[in-house]
């Protein structure tokens, strides 16, 4: 008895077409999560220059006069600066779910800014989770230029 083997190569090529397909969606998909994260990550970068720039400005620098090598944050201060920021520059409309938050270190001298945003994939990957989020960090301290 022979048997027939017509259609095997159509199983085969319909495989392959699928893999290829979710091979796609992955290279779009890590794409617009890598530009997401750049948009984001010169965002948080921004903020953080902006409340250290301004947490730096506060009372205690009339108060004490300017020290030698780095100026003081407040964290309340350098808080309400880098939430200005992000409205003044639109990061709420441009990333809807924009999250932040604001570090400053116990000495004062360094703030650090975490963003997180919900990142709406172009192609949806079976299995993939139904909503991811990207994230960046940025940093700055105030120095004294004397």
């Amino acid at each position: 008895m022979r048997r027939d083997e017509r259609g095997q190569s159509s199983v085969l090529i319909i495989g392959f077409a699928v893999v290829l397909l979710m091979v796609v969606a992955l290279v779009v998909n890590s794409s617009a999560a890598y530009l997401q994260r750049q948009g984001l990550d010169t965002l948080a970068d921004g903020a953080a220059l902006t409340g250290a720039d301004l947490g730096a400005t506060g009372e205690e620098v009339y108060g004490g006069g300017v020290p030698v090598d780095r100026l003081g944050v407040t964290a309340g201060q350098a808080r309400a600066a880098v939430g200005g920021y992000l409205a003044r520059t639109g990061a709420f409309g441009r990333y809807p779910g924009l999250t932040y938050a604001v570090r400053v270190d116990p000495g004062g001298q360094r703030v650090q800014v975490r963003l997180s945003a919900p990142i709406d994939l172009p192609l949806r990957i079976p299995g993939s989770p139904e909503r991811s989020s990207v994230g960046a960090t940025g940093s700055a301290v105030v120095g004294v230029d004397g």
